[in-house]
C-alpha cells in the first residue's frame, strides 16, 4: 500500500473478535495491493508470561498461542489463497512492541481492532489510540465493521485547517483508485468570515486535486442543524448516515474549526463508540506521491 516498505502489513492480534474483524481488513489490503501479512501476538509483560516463573510453564503458553494462529492462517488462506501470511510471537509492553517492529522493519501499515479506550482486551483497548500516536506508518483501526467484498467503496477525508491536513488527499487517492470509491470530502461551516474563507480555500485546493487525479469526490459542508456537536462526533455521525467503508484522519493532533476541541481530534475519532474503520495517516509519512498531489 505504501511504496517506500517491506510491502508487509503488521496486523497485531489477540484472537478476539475484533482483532479477527482486523485481520479481514488486512486481507482484503494485502490481496489488492499485493502485501503480506504479518500476524503478530504480543504477550504483555504485566500479563500470564509475568506471572508464570518457569520456561516450561512459558513454552506451553506460547504452543497454545501459536496453534491458535495456525487456525487462524489456515482459515484466511481458504478465503485469500494468494496472500502471503507470516506468524510471530513476542513479549513486552504491547504499544512499543507494534510501533518498533514497524518501524526498526520497515513495514508496509499496521491493521489492529479496538473497543475504544474503554475495551478490555490486550490488543483492542487503549493500546490502539498509543499505536497511532508512534507509528510513523499509516494504521487502519477497525471496529465493528466487516470490509465488505467492494473495499473501501466510500471514504470519508475530512477537511480542516492544519497544513498537514493535505496530506491524507494523496492516501485519498491512493485507496481510491484501487478500491474504485468515491471520496466524502467533509468540513464544518463556521459563523467567522476569516475561517470560513480559508477552509472554502482549504476545500477548494482539495477538490482540484481530485479532479486532477479523475478521483470520484463529493463535497459536503456539515450544517450545525443536523450536525451540531464537535467536528470528530460530527464526522463519526456522518460516516454513519452514509454507510461509509472508512474514514481518513492525520493522527497528529488537526485543529477543529473552534479550534479549542479538548484533546486531539485523531483520538475522540478512534476513541468514540462510531463503527466505521479509521486510516490514521501520519504527518511524517511521505510514502505515497502522485502526479499533480501534495507531497
Amino acid at each position: 500500500m505504501n511504496r517506500n516498505n517491506n510491502n508487509n502489513i503488521l496486523v497485531p492480534t489477540d484472537f478476539s473478535d475484533i482483532a479477527e474483524n482486523a485481520l479481514g481488513h488486512a486481507l482484503k489490503i494485502a490481496d489488492v495491493y499485493k502485501n503480506e501479512i504479518t500476524l503478530l501476538n504480543i504477550q504483555d509483560e504485566g500479563g500470564l508470561f509475568g506471572l508464570f516463573g518457569s520456561d516450561e510453564k512459558m513454552n506451553l503458553i506460547k504452543e497454545a498461542v501459536d496453534s491458535r494462529m495456525n487456525k487462524l492462517i489456515e482459515s484466511a488462506a481458504k478465503q485469500f489463497p494468494n496472500v502471503k501470511i507470516n506468524k510471530r510471537i513476542e513479549y513486552g509492553r504491547i504499544y512499543k512492541v507494534i510501533t518498533e517492529i514497524a518501524e526498526k522493519e520497515n513495514f508496509d501499515s499496521i491493521v489492529m481492532g479496538t473497543n475504544g479506550a474503554s475495551g478490555l482486551q490486550q490488543i483492542t483497548g487503549s493500546n490502539a489510540s498509543r499505536v497511532i500516536n508512534y507509528a510513523k506508518i499509516p494504521v487502519v483501526v477497525v471496529k465493528e465493521q466487516s470490509i465488505s467484498k467492494k473495499g473501501y467503496e466510500k471514504i470519508v477525508l475530512p477537511i480542516d485547517l492544519s497544513r498537514e491536513s493535505r496530506q491524507k488527499v494523496t492516501w485519498a487517492i491512493h485507496l481510491a483508485k484501487r478500491f474504485n470509491s468515491t471520496i466524502h470530502v467533509i468540513y464544518e461551516n463556521s459563523s467567522n468570515d476569516e475561517v470560513k474563507n480559508r477552509i472554502f480555500a482549504a476545500v477548494n485546493q482539495t477538490q482540484d486535486i481530485l479532479s486532477q487525479n479523475n478521483a470520484n469526490y463529493i463535497v459536503r459542508g456539515l450544517d450545525e442543524e443536523k450536525y451540531p456537536d464537535s467536528f470528530a462526533e460530527d464526522t463519526l455521525a456522518y460516516a454513519n448516515d452514509i454507510e461509509a467503508d472508512l474514514i481518513m484522519i492525520m493522527s497528529q493532533q488537526e485543529k477543529g474549526f473552534s479550534e479549542f476541541l479538548l484533546g486531539s481530534y485523531a483520538q475522540q475519532i478512534v476513541n468514540h463508540s462510531g463503527k466505521v474503520p479509521v486510516m490514521c495517516i501520519n504527518s511524517n509519512d511521505t510514502g505515497v506521491i502522485l502526479d499533480g498531489v501534495f507531497s
